[in-house]
């Protein structure tokens, strides 16, 4: 089985080229800053990237030859779990998403390429809106706001599975905490199998992050968004994109952060504690939802390659379960490796309606 995976991400477009379980090809294609500012709106980047991944097929000498086609899963609807095939419903969706993130454009890269190949087909695979959310974690003080899920879905599942295999079990006989740790931070609790409780990691509750306001003060951000100080948009940009570390100290770099605070300066150390005391909170919590009876807890994304970080963490939350830790990400392989199984028959293709 030959397979194209694509994740396009908010200034890059990733690609991998698998053959059955093996990479041929892995590549991150970079977008400046310059580039992407001619562009409006994120859905008007459409052709540019998928013209951009044509020319690094033909640049590398991979044949546009493909079983299938996968792309990151975009902002669709709450939808379970698993590999869907990329039909009319998903795309008008996603064509009136009414979140705007790159990854809106995977599936239809997928589904335009797909199209050029006689008998190939498009797929997502665990997007970032997956719920399966017990009916209780749902509720809160106000019926007018649920609770939604937005998370990392791809990977949380990825490492879960990776996890289960080493230990000689299966991903749905496990009870577990995964937090990923990137720009955004989930923090998923999921047992046997489902992800029955996790942040909103894109837009409002959870730990902060580099990237992420999290959780704030209910009754003084209302008073923040009607104060006349900022316009709708830029309250936006106020919980997501500019805020966590980089509202408090200019930057999401987590090496550049520690140099400071191993040269004394003491409000970066306050700070960078500060995320790692909610990452741990939200841990706890998520304890509480397994009854304490939780078989591992993972800690993936790229902050877990910092020493700092995963060695705090672990003192705060290894009373809880053992600790294993995955740095990084590889939600290409995992793209792949799903719509490799969903072909062979060991996971079922499941219908967006």
């Amino acid at each position: 089985m030959k397979i194209l995976a694509i994740n396009p991400g908010s200034t890059s477009t990733k690609i991998a080229v698998y053959e059955d379980e093996t990479p041929r090809l892995v590549l991150n294609i970079r977008h400046s800053v310059e580039e992407l500012s001619e562009f409006s709106r994120i859905i008007d980047q459409f052709e540019f990237r998928k013209q951009l991944v044509l020319q690094a097929l033909q640049e590398n000498g991979i044949p546009f030859e493909f079983d299938a086609i996968v792309g990151r899963g975009g902002l669709l609807k709450p939808i379970p779990g698993g590999v869907y095939e990329v039909n009319d419903a998903m795309l008008d969706d996603i064509a009136h998403a009414m979140r705007s993130h790159a990854c809106n454009l995977g599936c239809l890269i997928a589904s335009e390429l797909a199209e050029l190949l006689p008998g190939c087909r498009a797929f997502i695979a665990d997007p970032g809106v997956v719920d399966e959310l017990d009916e209780i974690a749902r509720i809160t003080g106000s019926p007018l706001m649920p609770r939604i899920t937005i998370w990392h879905a791809l990977n949380q599942r990825a490492i879960a599975r990776r996890y289960a295999a080493e230990q000689g079990t299966r991903y749905e006989d496990l009870d577990l905490i995964i937090c990923h740790l990137g720009g955004g931070i989930s923090v998923g609790t999921h047992r046997h199998g489902r992800a029955v409780d996790v942040n909103n990691a894109l837009d409002g509750e959870g730990p902060f992050s580099p990237e992420r306001a999290g959780t704030l003060p209910a009754g003084q951000l209302i008073d923040l968004c009607n104060s006349g100080r900022f316009t709708r948009d830029e309250l936006k940009k106020r919980i997501s994109g500019r805020a966590g570390l980089t509202a408090h100290l200019g930057t999401t770099d987590i090496p550049a952060i520690i140099k400071r605070i191993e040269e004394g300066d003491e409000h970066a150390r306050l700070v960078l504690d500060a995320m790692i005391y909610q990452i741990a909170k939200h841990v706890g919590a998520a304890a509480v939802v397994l009854y304490g009876k939780v078989d591992a807890i993972l800690l993936t994304g790229g902050i877990a390659h910092s020493e700092y970080i995963i060695s705090r963490l672990r003192e705060r939350i290894s009373f809880l379960a053992p600790v294993h830790v995955y740095p990084g990400e590889d939600e290409l392989e995992a793209l792949a490796l799903n719509v490799l199984s969903a072909l062979r028959g060991e996971l079922p293709i499941q219908v967006y309606q």
